[in-house]
């Protein structure tokens, strides 16, 4: 009857604008069986798990119909660097950050350039302030009181508060945002905490405090000269805030007695070489964060197992893209491509055996000295992990984040004893609705009892 041709021409108006006529060389195509959702749902529930089935089923490039997107995937770690580097005339980055901006931070600033932001901020964050940032940081970090808290709580309380001190400068008051703990779950208490630091973080506040860094100075400048407004220079200064690396960094040492032993047996050595005891230093030399490669190796392989970040690029031109294998395959314009590291090479076992495993000497050689060279088919890997994202968009601060990652964690075990307060604990499932938005967040705080020695 009409019901039944009425329902049939509504899916195909659906269905028709999204049935591309593969052409040769493209991708193979996966429309799922949904009517313009196509694969959204599986997606947005769990991105990793889809996409790993998606490649046991097409290989290591296929497209996927997501929310009446074409959506192409490429899971070859061998082909990340030629797209990560392509110009954005064929492959753009920036309406995807204006997305991913607005979407996480409500940041809508006019005349948004993530190239020239990213001039603008590599002096202060990769050349001649990475230094002063990072004595900033260690003087800032509060020292800490005894107690059983939640690791998670105590790790975000301590260096959002670190953080916040070191690049935005010192205010008289006391901040209760910085004391509001991991209760991000919560909507409303985000939206009060975002409020609140909005407010803290106005550009009029910011010009009446002290020991500002450049990085602050500079920052301040190229918002103001893109013409955002207050409000949203303020939203702006709440962007990359990185608190979860310590928190698993420190659960995977808790839960590996052989690991912790070896990274306080490497504090021992270098810091017995320091030309000053840790409890009257006021800063880490950054000589001693660089002359741990035992620290340096859990730090890689937390950042293997954690970091989940989706690498996007919009087509802007029809393309081809060239595969490591010699293979080529055509890309659309007005298609997005997706680049998924956790997947390959972070969590491949061809490159790492048992990759579900933390190993905290996977990135040392048996010298004892760091382990770079990681394969896949017999072919040495550029990039064996990609926390940072890659090409044009890799992170500007990663070293800094590195740099106060290290700090925090070699300050908890010079001046801290801290345990869990269950050893069988199980280490926590991701909350998997996290996928693409940089390092996983647990889905359950693990309990841990700490005290200040003496």
């Amino acid at each position: 009857g009409a019901g039944p041709a009425l329902l049939g021409g509504l899916a195909a108006s659906f269905l028709l604008p999204l049935l591309k006529h593969r052409r040769p060389g493209e991708p193979p195509l996966d429309l799922g069986s949904i009517p313009w959702l196509g694969h959204a749902l599986e997606f947005g529930r769990d991105a990793a798990s889809f996409l790993a089935r998606m490649k046991e089923k097409h290989g290591d490039i296929f497209t996927v119909l997501v929310g009446g997107r074409h959506v192409t995937v490429l899971l070859d770690p061998h082909s990340y660097e030629r797209v990560a580097w392509e110009p954005r005339s064929r492959l753009d980055f920036h309406s995807y950050a204006t997305f991913l901006m607005e979407r996480i931070f409500d940041v809508q600033l006019p005349h948004y350039s993530p190239t020239e932001e990213k001039a603008r901020m590599r002096p202060t964050l990769v050349h001649r302030d990475l230094q002063a940032l990072t004595e900033a940081m260690f003087t800032n970090l509060p020292l800490l009181s005894g107690g059983e808290v939640g690791l998670l709580d105590l790790c975000y309380g301590s260096l959002l508060r670190a953080g916040y001190l070191t690049l935005y400068g010192v205010e008289a008051e006391v901040l209760w945002v910085l004391k509001s703990g991991s209760s991000f779950r919560d909507k409303d208490r985000v939206c009060s905490v975002k409020a609140h630091l909005w407010k803290l973080l106005s550009p009029v506040r910011l010009a009446t405090r002290a020991q500002r860094s450049s990085w602050l100075e500079s920052y301040l400048r190229h918002l103001e000269e893109l013409g955002a407004s207050e409000e949203m220079q303020a939203r702006a200064f709440s962007l990359g805030q990185c608190l979860l690396g310590p928190t698993w960094l420190l659960l995977f040492l808790l839960k590996n007695p052989e690991a912790l032993a070896a990274v306080r047996g490497e504090l021992e050595r270098v810091l017995w070489r320091a030309e000053q005891p840790v409890s009257q230093m006021t800063t880490l030399p950054q000589k001693v964060l660089d002359n741990m490669p035992v620290l340096d190796s859990v730090l890689d392989e937390t950042l293997r197992l954690t970091a989940a970040p989706f690498i996007t690029r919009e087509v802007v031109v029809d393309m081809a893209v060239p595969m490591a294998d010699g293979r080529e395959f055509s890309l659309r314009r007005g298609d997005r491509l997706l680049l998924f590291p956790f997947l390959s090479p972070q969590r491949d076992p061809d490159i790492y055996p048992d990759p579900e495993t933390f190993k905290y000497d996977r990135f040392l050689n048996a010298d004892g000295s760091e382990k770079r060279d990681f394969y896949k088919d017999g072919k040495r890997l550029k990039h064996p992990s990609v926390p940072w994202g890659a090409g044009h968009n890799q992170c500007l601060g990663r070293g800094y984040a590195a740099c106060s990652i290290k700090q925090f964690v070699v300050l908890v075990l010079t001046h801290c004893d801290l345990e869990l307060i269950r050893a069988d604990v199980e280490v926590p499932e991701f909350d998997l609705s996290r996928y693409g938005f940089g390092l996983m967040q647990p889905e359950l705080d693990v309990p841990v009892r700490f005290r200040v020695r003496p």
